[in-house]
């Protein structure tokens, strides 16, 4: 496969669609639209304010901001004159945010507002490197000593024809392995380790999926994840190289409302996304009269019949088809209309999607497309697509990339999608990149067929007091298929058994003690009734009878409120941290071996 840069693919791309609406954001309750060609003259006037500033190739350029048109153009900016970006969660800790824009050596930073002006403004003495601050949305104040610069000084009217032209030659001008962003894990644990991925990273990596899914003119994608996320920024790459459109949701609080608003083709999302919108969806079903429950339970019969075709596109037999006809019509189109009524089709990442919540949704008709990667990949490793899809896999490997099972069981992966390495940490390249492969510290295996199966982290496997291995990630996925369970996170390790501590679907919950007649003032003390106690054990056993006797949860406790990325719980995908939910939680996690030991 010729090397491509990712920044020449996008060019020729956005050129080629030349799209009047290419950029969508909501403004004062309007959606508002940059064109193709604006866009590229915002790039090339913000490219022509840095080399003014003394920004050049190979110059770290921090961006702390969510989702909004300057960002695109803040990248698009840097990936044509060669400048490095560092992108960051516009809600990163002030200690974090400190600590990547030093290590990187940042000599410049945007930011969207105020909030992110004020933590990078309060760090500024920990940053000596850090020349100038460029706030998306006013000044921020002048009393910086001349570090901040407004946004409209560096873009500024007019573009000449010439500059545009000039940006496109150095466009031009970028080789496949020159390092475009360092990119720092958001990481369960440790000290963040900042990706250096480079221009033929991406361009290999977009160049074989955007054609994957197919293509229609009118294709417009939400983008939901947080830019600074490598699966949401590759996502946007590729729906701008197979000349889509991108809109930017305004918050996670707002994507609803958002979709119904745009009326989005595609989406690329996290589990979790899945997990609240049947959880909002049981809601709907279980409050619904007695006979409006049994159709939709008959749909989703029909739905699951229906599955294997589906998947394998199949026609199905003429009675199943008149079935699932009626089904679409009396059901699934209701039940998904929230989504805007033009999704084709996600594509999940960012953690393991369980296979129930996988086979409920696609027997409604709506088709998600699960994968796999990590930020050292660029990310792309593994994904399903239109007649390839397995569900309960990630996928096969896209073109020119490879994938082994080393004999532990760790995925192992090489090809051009590989990061460079660690940026000033030898050590930990050294152990990533051995003998020419990626080791992605995640455990799985390829079916005959060459579907990857991921079922766990290396690092979160349980090693019991026994010497048996557990992968909790199985066994959480298969709590939360529960409609009483919306979080789980199972521990153990060097223990004598595993313990599980659950967060429940409080709505669910909640229906279910007003039909049962169980009264209580506050979460604590329905968690602490006994009915609730034994509906919870109910489901905590289903899961345990498919389970190897080693990995069962003897002792389970209920929490009363949930996991967030606010609380310090949760990364920005949603994925727990284990250690600090044990060190949070220790007491309680104590107590349970204790009334185990006890009994």
């Amino acid at each position: 496969m010729a090397e491509v840069t990712i920044v020449q693919l996008l060019l020729e791309k956005i050129a080629e669609y030349n799209r009047p609406d290419l950029l969508w954001h909501k403004q004062e309750g309007v959606w508002r639209k940059i064109s193709a060609r604006e866009s590229l003259r915002r790039a090339a006037a913000l490219a022509r304010g840095l080399r003014e500033l003394g920004i050049g190739k190979g110059a770290r350029v921090g961006l702390v901001s969510e989702n909004r048109p300057e960002w695109h153009i803040v990248d698009l900016a840097c990936l044509g004159m060669g400048a490095v970006s560092v992108p960051l969660y516009p809600k990163e800790s002030a200690e974090r945010l400190t600590y990547i824009l030093k290590h990187s050596g940042s000599r410049l930073c945007f930011v969207s507002g105020a909030e992110q002006f004020e933590k990078v403004k309060a760090a500024w003495k920990d940053l000596p490197e850090l020349e100038k601050v460029v706030p998306f949305a006013g000044s921020a104040g002048a009393a910086d000593g001349g570090r901040v610069v407004p946004w409209e000084r560096l873009v500024r009217e007019p573009v000449a024809d010439e500059e545009v032209e000039s940006f496109q030659r150095s466009a031009r001008e970028q080789q496949p392995d020159d390092v475009v962003t360092l990119v720092y894990t958001s990481g369960t644990t440790g000290i963040p380790k900042g990706s250096l991925l480079t221009q033929g990273n991406f361009g290999s990596n977009v160049n074989t999926c955007y054609g994957l899914w197919g293509f229609r003119p009118n294709d417009l994608e939400l983008a939901v994840l947080p830019l600074c996320h490598i699966f949401e920024r590759t996502n946007s790459y590729v729906n701008l190289a197979r000349g889509a459109r991108v809109a930017y949701a305004e918050s996670v609080e707002k994507v609803t409302e958002n979709m119904l608003e745009v009326r989005p083709t595609t989406m690329a999302v996290v589990p979790r996304f899945f997990e609240k919108f049947y959880t909002r969806l049981m809601e709907v079903v279980q409050s619904a009269p007695g006979p409006k429950r049994k159709l939709f339970e008959w749909a989703l019969r029909v739905g699951r019949e229906a599955l294997p075709c589906r998947v394998e596109g199949k026609p199905m037999p003429a009675g199943l088809a008149l079935r699932y006809w009626v089904a679409d019509r009396l059901i699934y189109r209701k039940a998904l209309a929230g989504l805007g009524g033009r999704l084709r089709h996600f594509i999940s990442g960012g953690g393991p999607l369980s296979r129930d919540l996988n086979e409920f949704f696609h027997a409604l008709g709506l088709i998600i497309y699960e994968g796999y990667g990590l930020t050292e990949t660029s990310p792309i490793v593994a994904v399903n697509k239109p007649g390839g899809t397995r569900i309960g896999t990630v996928g096969r490997p896209i073109a020119g990339v490879e994938v082994k099972i080393a004999a532990d069981g760790e995925i192992l992966t090489r090809g051009p999608h590989v990061m460079e390495g660690y940026y000033k940490m030898e050590e930990e390249t050294r152990e990533a990149l051995r003998d020419g492969w990626f080791h992605t510290g995640d455990l799985g295996f390829l079916d005959p067929d060459g579907f990857l199966t991921i079922t766990g982290r290396k690092k979160d496997v349980i090693k019991t007091a026994g010497g048996k291995m557990i992968a909790p990630q199985f066994i959480e996925s298969r709590l939360k298929a529960s409609p009483y369970i919306e979080t789980a996170v199972v521990l153990g390790d060097r223990r004598k058994f595993a313990v599980a501590l659950l967060v429940p679907r409080f709505a669910n919950l909640e229906q279910y003690a007003e039909r049962e007649g169980i009264s209580h003032r506050s979460r604590a003390e329905l968690l602490g009734d006994a009915r609730i106690q034994a509906l919870v054990q109910a489901e905590v056993d289903a899961v345990n009878r498919e389970l190897a006797q080693y990995e069962r949860i003897k002792r389970f406790a209920l929490l009363d409120r949930e996991f967030s990325f606010d609380g310090g719980q949760l990364t920005y995908t949603q994925k727990v941290r284990r250690e600090k939910i044990e060190e949070e939680y220790r007491s309680l996690i104590e107590r349970l071996y204790q009334e185990e030991a006890s009994a």
